[in-house]
């Protein structure tokens, strides 16, 4: 079986000559477990969104919090924005989340705060001791405005934010993300509870921003047409490892399929079968 792999950054439209993010042979465990992520290699760019796939287990949550410091790191290296996550102390791993913007699957809004306010929290991880004290400033209050502007929702800027649909709470919090004025956005699943429709506004929304703001986005998905629709290049994971690394024109559904082949289950219905 062979193993796609990237084209350099040059090939896919982007001028910066490295890359925000730089993982070679990342290996991560939990305790005495077994390996969760097994020499994992992979860079992003800046201005490029990547598609993450894999089926349950593959490894794609645990990838985006060995980013962010919430995974252990038991081999390799990862460099996030300068950071060299494997080496950082608790002190540091504040920096370097600060430089991360992240979106959930389940968006993780306060419902009983107001959608400004919500949005506002994204300030927080840059606010100095006075303000984080004393509130939000005008200015960011005016940035937070712009920036459900910008995602489509500044109408509902004073309701409540579980008032709103699924939807829109994710629109909330991808600009609660940006107001946080990151260096990277980790998006896991964050249409797998979306209709359709919503779905690909989401994902444009997030596509967007990548190429606007020359933000890297790295977003885990778990349906293909999506991923095909939605990205510049796809990122496969199976057990742990890359088997599929490659840009988004290059590859079709049915390339993309083996990232879900399991080769080992289907030796194991072999084996019952036989003892049938």
């Amino acid at each position: 079986m062979t193993t796609l792999t990237t084209l350099p950054p040059s090939a896919l439209g982007t001028t910066s000559p490295s890359p925000l993010v730089s993982v070679r042979g990342l290996r991560v465990a939990y305790g005495d477990g077994p390996l969760v992520l097994d020499g994992v290699d992979l860079d992003l760019f800046p201005g490029e969104t990547v598609a993450l796939l894999g089926s349950s287990g593959s490894g794609k949550s645990t990838l985006m919090k060995s980013l962010t410091g919430f995974a252990p790191i038991t081999g390799g290296s990862a460099h996030v924005a300068g950071h060299d996550v494997g080496t950082l102390r608790r002190g540091r791993l504040r920096g370097l989340r600060a430089d991360v913007g992240q979106v959930f699957q389940q968006f993780n809004l306060v419902g009983r705060l107001s959608v400004l306010t919500n949005v506002l929290t994204g300030a927080l991880h840059s606010a100095g001791p006075v303000n984080a004290v004393g509130g939000f400033t005008g200015a960011d209050r005016r940035r937070a405005m712009e920036l459900l502007d910008r995602v489509g929702i500044a109408h509902k800027a004073t309701d409540q934010a579980r008032t709103l649909s699924g939807g829109q709470q994710q629109r909330v919090a991808i600009a609660r993300a940006l107001m946080q004025r990151p260096r990277l956005i980790l998006a896991d699943e964050p249409v797998a509870s979306l209709d359709p429709t919503m779905s690909h506004q989401v994902l444009d929304l997030l596509q967007e921003i990548a190429r606007t703001d020359g933000i890297p986005v790295l977003v885990s998905l778990h349906v293909l047409h999506l991923a095909l629709e939605h990205s510049d290049r796809v990122v496969g994971l199976r057990h742990g490892e890359v088997l599929v690394s490659a840009p988004t024109a290059e590859l079709d559904a049915e390339q993309l399929g083996v990232v879900y082949d399991d080769p080992t289950e289907a030796h194991d219905q072999e084996a019952d079968d036989a003892d049938r």
